[in-house]
């Protein structure tokens, strides 16, 4: 039965009305201000409940409404950290509140509390104590079952999770100690009492192939399982198009599109054609077609619903938890050769200096005529008389039109000012066991970026047709560094003898021209890590400020609706565009619209909001993928390493924190740490400007890019992380280096690391002491090896004895000469003095 159009007031709406009161507003007052008729009002009451659930609003014990911004309480959420203390994630966007041990008993990571702020911390953040805890988000956990002492208890996997969870023994089933359950929580924690939960789920032993996602899925709340109803619902889909479904669309069955994506791909979004243009010399046109995932997935279907829970695929090695379930993701969405499909075509036509002269977006039906592959494709344009380049036949011609389009591309891409970052990727290779054998690099190729390219230039007209229809959308937004951040890399940036034009507003093409200089160099990879560290992350919001990395003015996601929902939403808004309609998605909290009404007519306010807050949860969703990923990886390299205890590596130092150095190892492509207490018996000043640790007393430093060798000292696989130990030894000019900041990032011949005389003395003009080297490694100008090794030790003895003494005299003079404590923090290492 049709229900009449009722238009609810916002959340603002109501918000606006209590911040203009006086005084406290009963629900009936609300309603009054409001001028709401009686169809409104029982929604009216969700939402305000939803209200006071999220913290915005604070019933008094006489039931009157209050503004919780009016009581100075801030609503939020938790966030734990694996030392004990945690912080709060301020819904009004502000700087997070410090939470300390004790307040971090009374909850669990993901909680979301009212906070009152009590003061500061140590470093002067604002610290705050838990007021109420206004939902409960952490209701079951993955964890080890252990016994201590009779007593049985879950150790969360999530190192976020201090709280131990207690488990009756008539509450555990079938788990034994040392297997690792799922624990659903019956009793929350308070400040005096732990948590108490009981077993609902075995997945078994630590070391049993896949545990690790497993756990990660869980960990991090990834929906893993379809429900029955999105199940049925994806078996009553036909399996391939049936005709009814090509009215209205062009067909070009007949165009010979392909797809390419890596050996491993099993679900393909995208295909590809190019020919030149007619009637345009030396211009291309390109056809992208997408999956058109929209026909199949309406909006509130279960499907959908599901998918929006996901937000995207997540990709484990050997395992893909997809957004859709396997009969649209693999079969009736997917690009697959030789059988029609639906799509979504972006049809472009571009100048012969990479300029898009016009495009249109239609409904179509494609037959692909190959799928390819990376390497495939790579091969035949390099080698066109290979035994794969002509098993091709007339696709490698189309290939060849494709290739020369990415040229152009390309070119004009430079020519924008956009970035460009070659990166060593990683590939683990996995056992039988799917533990990890070997981890190799895996270097892109033109194919990659040819098929990138063309991506990217169907993003960019599906966001420029949104924006220029006034539609709005989620436009995938990259915001350039914050004034920190470029003061930082500034700082970084001098010491290595590099610079970043533009001033207080550095461009797009600035970034470039940086990057360029970076290209070649031996720290390459390192400099373009902190230079993207500069820059802010991409999100998806309806608020377009371009994407800075890109040098886009308006970017959006566009072509991978089959493992991404803002891409979904892109093809609905884009649709209902062609058909003269407007796309407004679907409210996300389920809680505040039981009623929901899709022909309910509603402001544009209102609308706003919807896509911001699709945008915030998608970004979320993205995130927890990536997070989701990243653990299993740790856990997989932290099973890898425990063999290797002991062992020793070459490294280069990738990243200086005030606690220590992390390591990237050369040949196995592993991170770890060298704590600051394995670095010797002496303070060590962190600067986080130059990312450098420097001993005070001897002036040793630790910096990125420096070539260290390191021996595998522990690996926790509970933390996933491997700890390195700094093989002694080393020499002095490895770790030091001259404060002036060099002309090129490679020493030159005679220079300060290769004279260590001159090192010595700038040290030494620097108040600080070098420490004495065997004159065996003391390999400088006019120097020769070997010689009277008695001689040599009784010089070296003479010069250690007046090096000890010329180094107590300076700290002494540095004591007395100190005012005032450093302005650096320091940490100490070692033992006592």
């Amino acid at each position: 039965m049709y229900k009449p159009e009722i238009k609810i007031p916002s959340r603002e709406d109501i918000l606006a009305v209590l911040r203009q009161s006086q005084s406290p507003l009963t629900r009936e007052q609300v309603f009054e201000h409001l001028k709401l008729s009686e169809d409104q009002i029982p929604i009216i009451e969700r939402r305000l409940s939803a209200m006071e659930r999220d913290g915005q609003l604070m019933p008094n014990r006489k039931g009157l409404l209050l503004l919780s911004t009016k009581l100075d309480f801030v609503a939020g959420k938790v966030l734990g950290h694996r030392d004990g203390f945690g912080f709060l994630n301020r819904d009004d966007r502000g700087p997070d509140i410090f939470l300390s041990p004790r307040e971090m008993q009374k909850v669990l990571h993901g909680d979301r509390v009212l906070v009152r702020i009590i003061g500061t911390d140590h470093r002067g953040k604002p610290e705050g104590t838990i007021v109420e805890v206004t939902e409960r988000r952490t209701n079951r956990l993955v964890g080890r079952l252990v016994s201590e002492r009779g007593i049985l208890l879950v150790i969360p996997e999530d190192q976020r999770i201090k709280h131990d969870i207690l488990v009756s023994p008539k509450d555990v089933g079938q788990a034994t100690s040392g297997q690792v359950v799922t624990v659903e929580i019956v009793e929350q924690p308070s400040r005096h009492t732990q948590p108490i939960g009981r077993v609902v789920e075995v997945l078994g032993e630590m070391d049993d192939p896949g545990m690790e996602i497993e756990i990660a899925v869980r960990k991090f709340d990834v929906p893993y399982e379809f429900d029955h109803l999105t199940m049925n619902q994806a078996e009553s889909l036909p399996a391939e198009v049936e005709y009814k479904d090509l009215k209205g669309r062009v067909d070009l069955r007949d165009v010979p599109f392909v797809t390419i994506d890596g050996e491993d791909a099993r679900d393909f979004d995208d295909a590809v054609y190019c020919t030149p243009a007619a009637g345009a010399k030396g211009s291309w046109r390109l056809l992208v077609a997408i999956a058109d995932v929209s026909h199949y997935v309406e909006p509130g279907t279960p499907i959908d619903q599901e998918a929006t829970k996901r937000g995207t695929s997540v990709y484990f090695p050997r395992r893909v938890i997809p957004m859709l379930p396997e009969k649209l993701s693999n079969g009736l969405c997917s690009l697959n050769p030789h059988v029609d499909r639906l799509v979504l075509v972006c049809d472009m036509v571009i100048g012969p200096k990479g300029a898009l002269k016009g495009y249109q977006f239609y409904n179509a039906v494609i037959h692909s005529a190959a799928r390819l592959t990376y390497t495939q494709v790579w091969d035949a344009l390099t080698d066109p008389q290979s035994m794969g380049a002509k098993a091709m036949g007339g696709t490698l011609g189309d290939l060849d039109n494709l290739y020369a389009l990415y040229k152009v591309l390309f070119e004009a891409r430079q020519k924008r000012g956009a970035m460009e970052i070659e990166t060593v990727e990683t590939q683990v290779l996995l056992g039988p066991d799917s533990k990890i054998e070997r981890i190799v690099p895996k270097r892109r190729n033109d194919a990659h970026r040819l098929i990138e390219e063309c991506m990217l230039a169907a993003n960019v007209c599906a966001a420029d047709f949104l924006e220029r229809s006034k539609h709005p959308a989620l436009f995938r937004v990259h915001e350039g560094p914050t004034v920190e951040k470029l003061q930082n890399l500034r700082a970084f940036l001098k010491t290595v003898g590099l610079t970043l034009e533009g001033g207080e507003d550095p461009s797009s093409k600035d970034y470039a021209e940086l990057m360029k200089k970076v290209a070649g160099r031996p720290d390459q990879e390192l400099l373009q890590s902190m230079i993207l560290r500069s820059m802010q992350q991409a999100i998806y919001t309806p608020h377009n400020s371009g994407h800075f990395g890109l040098a886009y003015p308006a970017y959006a996601h566009f072509t991978s609706p089959i493992r991404r929902y803002p891409d979904l939403m892109v093809h609905r808004a884009i649709k209902a565009l062609l058909a003269s309609k407007r796309y407004v998605p679907m409210p996300l909290d389920e809680r505040e619209f039981e009623d929901f009404n899709p022909k309910r007519k509603i402001d544009k306010s209102e609308e706003i909001a919807r896509w911001d807050q699709a945008g915030m949860w998608f970004s979320s969703t993205e995130r927890r993928a990536d997070e989701a990923s990243r653990d299993v990886m740790s856990w997989l390299k932290c099973f890898f390493m425990k063999e290797k205890v002991g062992d020793t590596f070459q490294g280069h130092v990738t990243g200086v924190t005030s606690f220590g150095l992390f390591v990237t190892l050369d040949s196995l492509f592993v991170e770890g740490l060298v704590h600051v207490s394995e670095l010797g018996s002496e303070y060590f000043q962190y600067n986080d400007g130059l990312h450098e640790l420097r001993g005070e007393r001897s002036g040793i430093r630790y910096r990125l890019t420096d070539a260290i060798h390191v021996q595998i000292s522990r690996v926790d696989l509970d933390a996933r992380r491997i700890e390195f130990r700094l093989v002694q030894g080393m020499k002095f000019e490895q770790f030091v280096r001259d404060s002036a900041p060099k002309a090129h990032g490679r020493p030159g011949k005679g220079g300060r690391r290769s004279n260590p005389e001159a090192l010595a003395q700038d040290v030494t003009a620097a108040g600080l002491t070098a420490p004495v080297l065997p004159p065996a490694e003391r390999g400088g100008a006019g120097r020769t090896r070997g010689g009277n090794k008695k001689q040599a030790a009784n010089e070296s003895r003479t010069k250690s004895a007046a090096e000890k003494q010329r180094r107590d005299e300076i700290q002494k003079a540095k004591r007395v000469a100190r005012a005032k404590p450093a302005a650096a923090s320091k940490m100490r290492s070692g033992r006592k003095k």
